[in-house]
């Protein structure tokens, strides 16, 4: 019996992919908004941008990890992530270019993660 199926890795995907929104976003929000406002302050950007950026942006990542959790335009899902993730790499890129050597990789992981979404999104109709 095979325990790791096209369908069942395909949901890993999925699932894992959900997992890193919603945690993103949660933590984002609710347990450490610090490191959000340290990384804009890089930028100058402080006051109600910032709080709008840190809690606009764990919104928009807990609201992208619930949407890959429907079956409703995953493909779109796909998509609007991919373009988050560009966008969330050249602006770390711009604010602080040293984050792509730094030794926990948070840039350098968007590179496996996009590779992952986009298998979800080619996958979506021949699987799910």
């Amino acid at each position: 019996m095979a325990l790791l199926t096209d369908i069942n890795l395909y949901k890993a995907a999925k699932y894992s992919l959900s997992f890193l929104w919603i945690f993103t976003g949660a933590t984002s929000i609710f347990f450490n908004p610090e490191v959000g406002y340290e990384i804009l302050s890089k930028s100058k950007m402080t006051g109600l941008f910032a709080d709008i950026a840190v809690y606009g942006g764990g919104v928009l990542d807990i609201a992208l990890g619930l949407w890959l959790l429907t079956r409703i335009k995953i493909k779109l899902c796909c998509l609007f992530q991919i373009s988050l993730i560009v966008f969330y790499t050249l602006l770390l890129t711009l604010i602080d270019g040293s984050f792509w050597l730094h030794p926990f990789g948070p840039i350098t992981k968007n590179i496996p993660i996009l590779i992952l979404i986009f298998i979800v999104m080619v996958n979506e109709n021949k699987i799910a």
